[in-house]
């Protein structure tokens, strides 16, 4: 059950929010990779303590991390590493606590453990797939579980706290959610559904990455719920293409496939990606 590898994912994730907090804690400058698109010391440092770490601790694995551009092969081997070393940057800037370390190991493929650290409030989550999802805090340990709210009107929606789309809108306003939690943070917001302070997160936009999904994945999966595309197919970590042009679907799997439906509808009437050709459905996808 990776027992090793999710220890040390653990450790190095807890030991890489410590450089985060130590910078966060400064007077820190917040340069621009585009134009929306920050980074700071503490992205650039705590990815450069990630990578070298998970290379020393699994030589023969792949580690693809969002500060380091060069990846060579490490999409080719059966074991990858998924880093974002601070995930939430703008929530970093505005120092709202809402940002996290998330680490994703992807074999063959597809995602099998994850690890998402709050390190403003010292939260983990950690799972794995086919075994259980936990939150850690204050030294206690939670085991974590999606809700079962089968109608889409009664779910609580997670949305962006920094950048909300008009598509979101439409898909509550469709499904007649009337609840609905702001959060930064990928991690942070499949978090939420693991520990049943909301049901769905929809990010409609191919601006995330696979460093944005592998761990968030493995964690919900753990704790019962569904992760895939906005179309219902499977997530692949093993293809040169990182960004995820087909969005994210986040939701307890009680209410998954209600949900899929109408995602898919708003998706295809704003020309957002294209329902896929070929390639797998999700399990348990209809």
């Amino acid at each position: 059950m990776l027992e090793r590898e999710l220890e040390t994912a653990t450790r190095l994730a807890r030991e890489a929010g410590k450089i985060l907090l130590e910078i966060y804690a400064s007077d820190f400058d917040v340069d621009f990779k585009g134009a929306r698109d920050p980074v700071t010391e503490a992205d650039r440092r705590a990815n450069d303590f990630l990578v070298a770490e998970l290379r020393r601790a699994f030589p023969d694995d792949g580690v693809v991390a969002e500060e380091s551009p060069e990846h060579g092969d490490a999409l080719l081997r059966e074991r990858c590493w998924f880093v974002d070393p601070l995930d939430g940057t703008k929530e970093f800037v505005a120092r709202n606590g809402e940002f996290s370390v998330m680490l994703g190991l992807a074999v063959e493929g597809r995602s099998r453990l994850g690890v998402v650290y709050q390190a403003a409030k010292d939260k983990l989550y950690r799972g794995v797939v086919g075994g259980q999802a936990v939150l850690e805090q204050d030294g206690q340990s939670q085991l974590l579980c999606v809700s079962d709210i089968a109608t889409p009107s009664k779910l609580s929606l997670v949305v962006s706290r920094s950048h909300r789309s008009r598509s979101i809108d439409a898909i509550r306003e469709r499904l007649g959610i009337d609840s609905e939690r702001p959060s930064g943070s990928v991690g942070l917001k499949v978090g939420h559904l693991a520990e049943q302070n909301a049901d769905l997160y929809v990010h409609l936009s191919d601006r995330s990455c696979k460093w944005d999904a592998c761990g968030p994945e493995a964690i919900l999966l753990a704790a019962g719920g569904r992760f895939t595309d906005c179309f219902g197919r499977a997530m692949r970590y093993d293809e040169a293409q990182l960004q995820n042009l087909g969005g994210i679907l986040a939701c307890n799997a009680a209410a998954f496939e209600s949900v899929l439906e109408t995602v898919g509808e708003v998706a295809r009437e704003m020309n957002f990606g294209q329902p896929p050709a070929g390639g797998d459905l999700a399990p348990g996808t209809a």
